[in-house]
């Protein structure tokens, strides 16, 4: 939930294998429409396929995830400050991070970088095993808040150095991570299954950076698909 800027291209729960959504988690229903031209012209109108990814993009409130200040602009093709220098990505960054996790009923996700909480939401929608970190206390306590008023309990939040990943949960098949490193951290490396995928922003702060997709084959990380993006910096905690 950390992207400052998207790359435009051209253009709850899960039960025996089914979504539950708890009552009040679609948010204000007059947001609805939006949510829905969103996924038709943001998502399917550019390269988001998978029919899971679109039907948990056109169900998680997005406008539950932002400032109320800013729930007009929430379906907007574009990022939005939520606080603390931090920013919730654009709706088709988090639904291309999504497609790219390839996540599938009862898989375990980490996500690094809570944020609002939103990518997390759309991960929920998917499994039902969802663990998340976020370095800064405030933005964790409001995320973990957030998730359960809109039924998404089983998201587990943790505050924490994300370069550390989850140890105690893994192995984990599928490591999203919403800020950018120099480098992949060498504890999601180890804690990703094998066959698993890592998507992962990689570049400098504030430079020339890539959103890569990686899967684990045989020990080792393959890099199979990769995009120009800008995220802030994945930052460790101050000694």
């Amino acid at each position: 939930m950390r992207m400052i800027l998207g790359i435009f291209l051209s253009g709850l729960i899960l039960v025996a294998g089914l979504v539950v959504r708890a009552p009040g988690a679609m948010g204000t229903e007059n947001f609805q429409p939006a949510r829905q031209a969103m996924v038709s012209a943001q998502l399917q109108g550019r390269d988001i396929t998978d029919p899971r990814v679109l039907a948990a993009m056109g169900r998680v409130p997005r406008q539950r995830f932002v400032p109320k200040a800013l729930a007009s602009q929430a379906y907007g093709d574009h990022p939005l400050p939520i606080g603390w220098g931090q920013t919730i990505s654009q709706p088709y960054i988090v639904a291309l991070m999504t497609q790219w996790a390839a996540v599938h009923p009862g898989a375990k996700v980490l996500e690094v970088g809570t944020g609002s909480g939103y990518q997390a939401a759309v991960l929920a929608e998917l499994t039902d095993k969802v663990f998340s970190i976020e370095l800064l206390p405030e933005l964790a306590r409001r995320a973990a808040g957030r998730l359960k008023s809109l039924g998404y309990a089983h998201v587990q939040v943790r505050c924490g150095d994300g370069y550390q990943g989850w140890p105690e949960e893994a192995p984990f098949d599928a490591i999203v991570v919403t800020a950018a490193a120099a480098r992949v951290p060498e504890a999601l490396e180890k804690q990703l299954t094998e066959g698993g995928r890592l998507v992962i922003p990689l570049g400098p702060p504030g430079g020339a950076q890539t959103l890569v997709r990686y899967r684990k084959v045989k020990g080792k990380l393959v890099a199979e698909a990769s995009l120009p993006v800008r995220f802030v910096p994945l930052v460790r905690p101050t000694p």
